[in-house]
């Protein structure tokens, strides 16, 4: 089943699907032992850093080979990709999904980037998300600036996206301050469009506010921070700990605290 098809059935479901970022096999790992303990669909993702990190066909083979290895149905996402170059290179290596993150560009500048993205992505059957209105990154302030009704109307329809990444009041990254996201805005944008809506940033978001945002029109939930942050918290714990020095006897136990996170998380979300 293609993500496109697999989104619409959990849209029409009001469910969600967990879109999650790896960075190296560990957390690969965890990411799928938590799936599979919870049967649940997965969507792995890579930013342009992971990319870089691990390698780009790399990257992409360890995360099929793992997807085929755990019995998993899952889908290879490229996350906030940031140029057309990038976009074009990932679904040559046969990525599921990309997005493209031009929400900085002012909206016809977006629409244009965005629709150059579609053009490219429609010769490979791949979904393409992308990203509208100010969603605070890593080190930002949250603005309290909300994706408008109007705005998300004529993106999608001037863009033909498959998904878009609105923002509600999440951001990427810790939050600052208790996040609170605008629920009767999610619902006014899901009434108004038939595109999948995206949360990203929800680390950090309580769950019942997350199963909430998920009731009323999210359908994929993007999930990274808590990921490496639970990996390297864990890591660093261990290490101060323990004498050993077999990387193959300590990672394994960081690993374990990203499958009890992915296992609630995932239980949240279905």
């Amino acid at each position: 089943m293609t993500l496109q098809e697999k989104l619409k059935e959990y849209q029409l479901k009001h469910e969600a699907i967990l879109a999650t970022n790896f960075y190296n096999l560990e957390t690969l790992q965890g990411i799928l032992l938590a799936a599979s303990e919870c049967n649940s669909p997965v969507i792995l993702q890579l930013t342009r850093s992971s990319i870089e990190y691990i390698g780009l066909k790399e990257a992409v083979v360890l995360a099929r080979q793992a997807l085929d290895s755990f019995k998993i149905e899952g889908w290879i996402h490229l996350d906030h990709g940031d140029s057309l170059e990038l976009v074009k290179k990932c679904l040559t290596q046969g990525f599921d999904s990309v997005m493209i993150d031009a929400s900085n560009e002012p909206f016809d500048k977006n629409v244009e980037i965005t629709s150059r993205v579609v053009e490219e992505a429609s010769k490979h059957g791949a979904n393409v998300e992308a990203e509208l209105g100010y969603i605070a990154k890593l080190g930002q302030e949250q603005s309290g600036v909300y994706t408008t009704v109007e705005e998300a109307t004529n993106f999608v329809k001037q863009t033909g996206i498959n998904a878009l990444a609105i923002a509600i009041g999440s951001s990427h990254g810790f939050y600052k301050s208790a996040p609170n996201l605008n629920i009767e805005r999610l619902k006014e944008i899901h009434a108004a469009v038939d595109t999948i809506l995206v949360l990203h940033g929800s680390s950090g978001i309580p769950d019942s506010m997350l199963q909430e945002a998920i009731r009323n029109g999210i359908t994929k939930v993007n999930l990274a921070t808590d990921i490496k942050n639970t990996f390297m918290k864990a890591l660093k714990q261990i290490l101060f700990n323990t004498d050993e020095i077999d990387l193959r006897k300590v990672f394994p136990k960081a690993t374990a605290q990203v499958v009890d996170l992915l296992v609630d998380k995932f239980k949240a979300t279905c």
